[in-house]
């Protein structure tokens, strides 16, 4: 009896079990049929005919050959189009765009205003593809409020990865320049800092703030209103203690760097990625390979300030000048640097360039060497790897984030097909203010 009542007792358990596994699998609230997908741009493999089921709570089920259906699920056609994971841009600017009042900008316009213009630009840059984004410089309560309400599904726009305000040197780039002297103490960087104990102490309050990512300026930048060039700017010893810091508070540190001798500095110190990159040489090739870091070219910053340094009326003579002579070195410099394997994560410096215009950036590497996949891993795989997104974003697989987007073509033959989405999904959410 003993025994009998045991299993008795043990199947029943089991049958409740199984109910409740049943009851507790999630069931599809959205089915996107895909004409053709790119699952995974790791394999670069394309399959057709395939059917993605989306979760309530906005989170891949699954991908299974054919168009299934669901009973309650909606289907969305894609079987025209080319479907593949939301877009990765890793260096943004959401909160401002460069233009002939960029000077009366930083003057006239409030913090609340900033945050205005970012949660325009954040919808733009969602219609465009681009379901994640890192940005890497603006005032904290403009980019840390527009992050909690995109978070909370209170405004339209991509996950944001937030640095708020760089840690730059005094005087250096990132901080105020140009402006009459009480002007700029008012306009002041409040992380500009100099000596290791107070960078430091910048770094640990700058996370304290709400911070994801540290970016530091290592070098002079070519939109510094000032003739100081783009060579190294922190020091060494100023450098590793803002990598020691950011790195024992589990951030990451992200470097602008231009010049050669600044870029080697930032790497010998440990930062984790290189933004442009422009001068990067042999030494700096061997510090990334060394490190496995990531260079995030921005070529699209460098095309676009070339552009206006001929044209007139916006760059100040100190940025044109700079602004020629970096353009070109970015597309020379990603060459060397992709034939030597160094790893690269997609970032255009949006907000430098028009925002809406991410896309842009896949034709400039593709110019500049780069095959169309790699391109596109590069703002898939590589940059979610790059912003520690991996099992999140980057690819169309079960528990990853539901953003996805199709275009019309195919953008491994053609990534200039990528300048046009007319469908995008963020987080389970179809965005509907595609133009």
């Amino acid at each position: 009896m003993l025994r009998t009542g045991l299993a008795a007792a043990l199947l029943c358990a089991a049958v409740a079990g199984s109910s409740l596994a049943q009851e507790a699998t999630p069931t599809a609230a959205a089915i996107i049929h895909a004409g053709r997908l790119l699952a995974d741009p790791a394999t670069g493999r394309v399959l057709r005919e395939q059917s993605v089921l989306i979760g309530a709570d906005g989170r891949i089920l699954g991908v299974e050959p054919g168009y299934v259906t669901r009973e309650g699920a909606a289907v969305i056609d894609q079987r025209a189009r080319f479907v593949l994971p939301g877009l990765i841009d890793s260096h943004v600017h959401l909160s401002g765009e460069l233009g002939p009042n960029q000077l009366l900008d930083e003057v006239q316009l409030t913090v609340a205003d900033q945050a205005m213009r970012a949660a325009d630009n954040a919808r733009k840059t969602l219609a465009a593809g681009f379901t994640t984004v890192a940005d890497l410089g603006a005032s904290n309560d403009a980019i840390f409020a527009l992050r909690r309400a995109i978070n909370e599904g209170r405004a339209l726009g991509p996950r944001i990865i937030a640095a708020g305000a760089p840690i730059t040197p005094d005087g250096g780039h990132g901080d105020a320049q140009g402006f009459a002297p009480d002007i700029v103490d008012a306009l002041r960087n409040p992380n500009a800092c100099s000596g290791a104990d107070a960078c430091r102490r910048a770094v640990r309050r700058q996370i304290q703030a709400g911070a994801d990512v540290i970016k530091i300026t290592a070098t002079g930048g070519v939109l510094s209103n000032t003739a100081a060039g783009v060579g190294q700017q922190f020091s060494d010893a100023e450098l590793a203690a803002i990598v020691e810091a950011a790195h024992a508070m589990g951030r990451r540190v992200t470097a602008h760097a231009h010049g050669a001798g600044g870029v080697n500095a930032a790497l010998r110190a440990g930062v984790d990625s290189i933004e442009h990159g422009s001068y990067l040489d042999a030494e700096g090739i061997r510090l990334l390979r060394r490190t496995n870091g990531y260079v995030i070219p921005t070529m699209m910053a460098g095309w676009w300030v070339s552009q206006l340094a001929e044209r007139g009326g916006v760059l100040t003579p100190a940025q044109a000048e700079k602004a020629r002579q970096v353009g070109p070195a970015l597309i020379e410099m990603a060459r060397r640097a992709s034939a030597a394997r160094v790893r690269f994560a997609f970032g255009t410096d949006s907000g430098v360039s028009p925002h809406g215009m991410n896309a842009r950036e896949f034709q400039l590497l593709v110019e500049a060497g780069f095959t169309p996949l790699q391109a596109i891993q590069m703002a898939t795989v590589n940059a979610a790897d790059h912003l520690q997104l991996e099992g999140v974003a980057g690819r169309i697989a079960p528990g990853y984030s539901a953003d996805i987007i199709a275009v019309d073509g195919d953008p491994l033959a053609d990534v200039a097909v990528l300048m046009q989405t007319p469908f995008v999904m963020a987080r389970g959410r179809v965005f509907d203010g595609v133009d």
